[in-house]
């Protein structure tokens, strides 16, 4: 049963495939985009913490995060034609960064400098000024909680980094919904509990995929941007050998708790906290509640699955008392709930934390994977990332010789997307967490 021939099939509808759809629509191209959930953004974006922060260990990621802040901060405008539903929105709550005991921050200050990111230095006793709920004791590196290292008192005090435009997006599911209903004021259509069973080629050419309900969808161009099912995919198209970059599924848990005294000033939410000393992040939720994550320290184990629709997605009891014991380290006024509360998700982590934007060897296939926990907030920009590759790949354009360069609108920052290559080397000090 063959589909109408569109220009472009995008596999995944969560944030990252719903911006591609949309900007591919935009090109002028008949998109179709293909599912198993049943609407957009019901995968892994929907376990996201939707942080809008710009440190990553590397210019191209950190200019990527600032451009992309624009974009979220001018949503109705980046969406036009919106749709009719209601639009996420993004909260300018600042983010607080402290001093880690693996990254410099000089470092970080150097690519904030480069990429145009305002931010202040705050010493200790400016910590405690602005969140007088905060422990500023230096007690990293992380340690399980169970160890009897992780009660001893601080070696010192931390300092942080503030960036003032950071934030986050109120409902990440919403803000899918609103990229997959601008792409489909534009022509572009979802199909929804739709599962991909094969990916058709011909010699070393990509002409579409066929779906479990025996529909063939004849296509150029294919984009997988499956989250956690994108190496599956991969594997059904042929393609991964040349990698050098490896991704796999990994389940993770964000917890809810009540927000403490001392955390937030005034009714709205309070800043995004990154703290990488004790291996945790928070950020402001409705109703007066905190969401705590992890930061994936070396001393944790990571969980990694091996079929993603096996993963329970129920949060539990031992990842729970983990991260909200590591929160109430440094937010002493935090309470720990006997019942765990919160969401738990497979995320789609490539070796070094980078995701990997890229062509592949089989021509008009096309990657946006190695993309959860780190990208929700790059989403916008990452769909003109690929629409300008494919552009320029299927005229011709050799990326892997001569990798694409994209000039941001906002920031008037150029990001080499060689940067995103699945050929690239595995840097020898990787950041190996959500950090990037």
């Amino acid at each position: 049963m063959p589909l109408d021939q569109p220009d472009a099939v995008v596999v995944g509808a969560g944030v990252i495939g719903a911006a591609i759809a949309l900007e591919l629509a935009r090109t002028g191209r008949r998109v179709v985009v293909v599912d198993k959930a049943g609407a957009a953004g019901h995968g892994s974006t929907s376990a996201s913490s939707a942080i809008i922060r710009f440190n990553y260990s590397t210019f191209d990621g950190c200019a990527t995060a600032w451009e992309a802040r624009h974009l979220w901060a001018s949503w109705p405008d980046h969406l036009w034609p919106a749709g009719r539903r209601p639009l996420a929105v993004f909260h300018r709550t600042g983010a607080v960064l402290l001093d880690s005991p693996s990254v410099e921050p000089s470092d970080t200050i150097a690519l904030f400098d480069r990429a145009g990111v305002p931010y202040e230095r705050w010493d200790t006793p400016t910590l405690r000024r602005r969140l007088p709920g905060i422990d500023p004791g230096r007690y990293g590196p992380p340690k399980p909680v169970d160890d009897d290292d992780f009660f001893t008192g601080p070696t010192g005090e931390l300092g942080a980094l503030f960036t003032p435009d950071a934030g986050f997006v109120d409902d990440p599911q919403l803000a899918t919904q609103n990229l997959a209903d601008a792409a489909g004021e534009l022509g572009a259509r979802f199909l929804f509990h739709r599962t991909v069973v094969a990916v058709d080629r011909r010699a070393d050419r990509v002409v579409g995929v066929r779906l479990a309900d025996g529909t063939r969808i004849a296509a150029p161009v294919v984009v997988n941007a499956a989250g956690p099912w994108s190496g599956g995919l991969n594997r059904l198209a042929g393609v991964g050998n040349d990698f050098t970059i490896g991704v796999r599924p990994l389940r993770e848990e964000v917890h809810q708790i009540a927000v403490p005294s001392g955390y937030a000033h005034g009714p709205g939410p309070g800043p995004v906290v990154a703290d990488l000393d004790f291996g945790t992040y928070l950020r402001g939720a409705s109703g007066g509640h905190l969401l705590v994550g992890g930061t994936q320290p070396a001393c944790d184990a990571p969980e990694w699955v091996d079929d993603p629709d096996e993963a329970d997605l129920r949060p539990t009891a031992p990842r729970f008392r983990t991260q909200v014991i590591r929160a109430a380290r440094r937010f002493p006024g935090i309470g720990v709930p006997n019942r765990p509360l919160g969401v738990a998700g497979v995320y789609d982590v490539a070796d070094d934390w980078t995701p990997i934007y890229d062509r592949t060897d089989l021509a008009g296939y096309y990657v946006a994977m190695g993309t959860s926990g780190n990208q929700f907030k790059n989403a916008p920009l990452v769909g003109r990332y690929l629409a300008a590759l494919i552009d320029l790949v299927e005229a011709g354009h050799d990326h892997d010789a001569d990798p694409v360069r994209y000039r941001c609108e906002h920031t008037g920052n150029v990001v080499n997307l060689g940067a995103f290559s699945r050929r690239r080397p595995l840097r020898a000090d990787p950041a190996r967490t959500v950090m990037g």
